[in-house]
């Protein structure tokens, strides 16, 4: 029998949370890092591989898959979750920010959002009823609130503006989302960078009532400093006994700052991206594997880390593969990377249980810019 779709706080650690989402396919602890699989596929990895790591939901995305291979035959191979092989929850992400990225290529009203594909120029038509309708063929555990993400910079006139037209289609979201057991939706607070515009934003969706609420509109081009700011003014309002989504971030100085600030899931493209260019994470801050000083290198990424790149090669062999175009390279970096992001939320998850945060996060800070490795 599936289970129901619950959010447990389990202790708090000033801002930090420490939780357990339930949901259909099992649960989440959190605070909890999403490795990002757009079109139903982790690059470079087999979804075994991703669940080693210690990922326990991933994310894909409604613009993509609704233009290929499509929703409905999505849903005929079973979707998302059984047509790649992932056993454990999914969020998809509704194809606002996608849309919104088009430019010219997408014209917004109040229905919703027409657009010409960017694989072949057909038009295409996303409102929050057929974003929703998708995202349910697609299978989603998440499935989340069709909304415009406002762009940075933006008058206040503008964030005003985008945000009310969110809140309506919210609204209509939450209308068209079929209830299941163990599943779950999502309403998106935004507001851009004025404090008065997310505090109504957040009044509205809680009034709409969802099962989550995520934070979108924020790394778009704001800073860090304004980023935090911005979530600090704005979770305090968010409901306590529901799972906070900061969506899109980001950077492992990102993530610790956030949860700082009460949040409680995160996602980001960056561990697999980097890692397919060559760019590896590590306690002591970033590795271009790439560069000639890791040629002769006999050092592991990192010798703490538990993953194949570290377990079994070297540094010197890795550079080899990058320097060789070898696909293996890529692999075993995105690997490497998405081991490190969850072992940093472990980490984190440990803290906050243990009410040592605060001093988790100065260590962090500390170890990320004033490393003693030396040729990092």
């Amino acid at each position: 029998m599936q289970a129901k779709f619950n959010f447990e706080l389990i202790s708090q650690d000033e801002g930090a949370r420490l939780g357990i989402l339930t949901t259909a396919y099992g649960h989440i602890d959190t605070p909890a890092f999403m490795p990002v699989g757009t079109a139903a596929t982790v690059k470079g990895m087999m979804p075994e591989a991703v669940a080693e790591t210690g990922a326990q939901i991933i994310l894909s995305n409604t613009y993509h898959l609704m233009l290929r291979p499509g929703p409905d035959r999505v849903k005929h191979l079973g979707g998302v979750r059984k047509m790649m092989n992932w056993k454990g929850p999914l969020l998809t992400d509704s194809g606002g920010f996608q849309v919104m990225s088009l430019g010219p290529l997408r014209k917004i009203d109040e229905n919703g959002v027409t657009f010409k594909s960017h694989l072949d120029g057909s038009p295409h038509l996303l409102t929050p009823e057929i974003s929703t309708e998708i995202q349910h063929k697609l299978d989603a555990t998440i499935t989340m609130v069709f909304d415009e993400c406002t762009p940075y910079p933006a008058t206040k006139s503008q964030a005003a503006d985008s945000m009310e037209l969110s809140m309506r289609w919210a609204v209509r979201s939450r209308k068209a989302f079929i209830e299941r057991k163990g599943y779950g939706q999502f309403g998106i607070v935004q507001g851009s960078v004025y404090p008065d515009l997310r505090l109504q934003s957040v009044q509205r969706l809680n009034e709409i009532g969802f099962e989550g609420y995520a934070i979108g509109g924020l790394a778009v081009g704001e800073g860090q400093e304004l980023m935090f700011e911005t979530l600090k003014v704005t979770t305090p309002y968010m409901k306590i006994e529901q799972p906070r989504y900061l969506m899109g971030v980001g950077k492992p100085a990102d993530i610790v700052g956030a949860v700082l600030r009460g949040v409680d899931m995160f996602d980001c493209v960056l561990p697999t991206r980097s890692g397919r260019t060559g760019q590896a994470f590590t306690r002591y801050g970033t590795v271009n594997i790439k560069n000639a000083r890791h040629a002769d290198d006999l050092r592991p990424l990192d010798e703490n880390c538990s993953c194949p790149a570290c377990n079994n090669y070297s540094r010197g062999y890795l550079h080899h593969l990058f320097k060789s175009d070898e696909i293996q390279g890529l692999t075993l970096l995105t690997w490497h990377n998405l081991t490190y992001y969850q072992d940093l939320m472990r980490a984190i998850r440990k803290a906050i249980k243990e009410r040592q945060y605060n001093t988790f996060v100065s260590n962090f800070y500390r170890e990320q810019t004033q490393g003693d490795i030396p040729k990092i």
